[in-house]
């Protein structure tokens, strides 16, 4: 407002309160106390009355104004540590990411300090720690966590994998147990008591809760993995009961697995095995026989061999040889077992016929070449060679071979049906089988090794 416009304002003001005192020319008494009045124009009451009213409304609004301000200077104050906070949090698991763990605990530390009740900064100090090798320092932290933020899922799945990397599994459940009672259908948390029931060997607890999950996880990508999933524990469950002498049961099982999955090996090979308990030598035969027709593994040879060398058979088992190699002399695995057959039962010129055609054809891999020792051996030439290839393989006299995991190579004396290193079922396969894929007869295409 210009001096101008505040005068004229004031003229406005004189002119109007003249006018009026001169129409209102009484005076009025106001009484203020018992007793006590002045007398007062009316005009000058009502005057007196507006200013005062404008005086309060000044003193009202500037106060307003002044809280307002204060207000938001803290607000800018308080925003303003946040980002400083919030900076020093990422600066620290920046460094966290790329190794500095010492300055990364001075960063998250200070972090910490400033804001103690930062559940993103407690979940960093505790993988800090971790890297640290200090699990229970970071487990304290990750309990503050959620004791801030009893509902986060973040810090509550956080906290189940530190159970977990620490082998403190009835704990991981207990907090999977917390994340289910907050997200009754959270299909990570399931996983995860399910992983654990499955490692703790509790398969039909591990059944019902995939069932459930599989419930849940309708239309989701990783449906068809999650029915996988429940065909392999409905097989450990046969397994189970098989071992209990359930044999019926286990056997309708297994059927019912190789129906829903024609390739997963291990139901095969235990369908087999619970006929051989039950003394059916042919029925445990043919279904083995069937599982190397379709699945060329290798362990449904070693089964076979295994049935009819106690059977004290041989013969039954070379004529299989000898029919399937007649329908298919390309057969890598199909001339090393028998091969190793052939020298198990000291018919060693069939066995070198096998082995050398192999070897002749550039095959490299070591059983190959053990083989190969065997059959000099056995005609009295190069007796090192065996021991040399017995340190290298870790056979013994019976010419065991070793199995691999083709997902992620652990090595086993002996077949099982889930490696226990990753756990994945099936996949244990001839050590050495990708050496095998190489190997190309002289007078033929490339042999294939199919399933090992």
């Amino acid at each position: 407002m210009t001096l101008m416009s505040f005068l004229l304002l004031v003229i406005l003001f004189l002119v109007f309160f003249i006018y009026f005192a001169y129409l209102n020319p009484d005076a009025v008494t106001f009484y203020y106390f018992s007793g006590k009045a002045f007398t007062v124009s009316p005009v000058v009451l009502v005057v007196a009355a507006i200013l005062l009213g404008l005086i309060f409304g000044l003193l009202a609004y500037s106060w307003a104004l002044t809280s307002t301000r204060m207000r938001d200077w803290r607000k800018e104050r308080k925003d303003k540590k946040i980002r400083e906070n919030f900076a020093m949090y990422r600066e620290g698991v920046g460094r966290l990411l790329s190794g500095d763990l010492k300055k990364a605990r001075v960063l998250l530390q200070k972090a910490l300090d400033q804001e103690p009740r930062r559940s993103d900064t407690l979940i960093a100090m505790a993988s800090l720690c971790l890297q640290e090798g200090k699990p229970q320092e970071g487990v304290n932290h990750l309990l503050k966590a959620r004791e801030y933020e009893p509902r986060s899922l973040e810090v509550l799945f956080k906290l189940a994998g530190t159970y977990e990397e620490l082998g403190q599994d009835v704990e991981a459940e207990q907090v999977y147990g917390e994340i289910l009672g907050i997200d009754k259908d959270n299909r990570k948390a399931m996983r995860g008591v399910r992983d654990l029931a499955m490692k703790q060997g509790r398969w039909r607890e591990a059944l019902d809760l995939q069932k459930r999950l599989i419930k849940v996880s309708q239309g989701s990508p990783r449906l068809a993995e999650e029915k996988k999933k429940l065909l392999y524990i409905k097989y450990e469950i046969a397994c189970m009961d098989l071992a209990a002498g359930q044999i019926e049961p286990a056997k309708a099982e297994f059927t019912e697995v190789i129906r829903q999955d024609p390739e997963f090996v291990p139901a095969r090979v235990s369908l087999g095995d619970a006929n051989r308990q039950q003394g059916r030598k042919d029925d445990a035969a043919r279904i083995w026989q069937e599982g190397y027709r379709s699945l060329r593994r290798g362990i449904f040879l070693a089964r076979l061999e295994d049935l009819y060398l106690e059977a004290e058979d041989p013969a039954s088992l070379l004529a299989f040889y000898r029919n399937a190699l007649a329908q298919n002399d390309t057969d890598v695995i199909l001339r090393l077992y028998y091969a190793r057959l052939c020298l198990r039962l000291e018919l060693v010129e069939e066995a070198a016929e096998h082995v050398f055609a192999l070897e002749s054809a550039g095959a490299d891999h070591p059983l190959v070449h053990f083989l190969a020792a065997e059959v000099h051996r056995r005609r009295r030439r190069i007796d090192e060679a065996l021991d040399e290839y017995r340190l290298a393989m870790g056979m013994d006299n019976r010419l065991q071979v070793t199995f691999e995991c083709e997902s992620c190579g652990e090595t086993y004396p002996e077949w099982l049906s889930r490696c226990t290193a990753c756990g994945l079922w099936g996949s244990l396969v001839l050590s050495g089988r990708s050496d095998l894929g190489t190997i190309t007869p002289l007078d033929r295409g490339a042999i294939p090794h199919g399933g090992l």
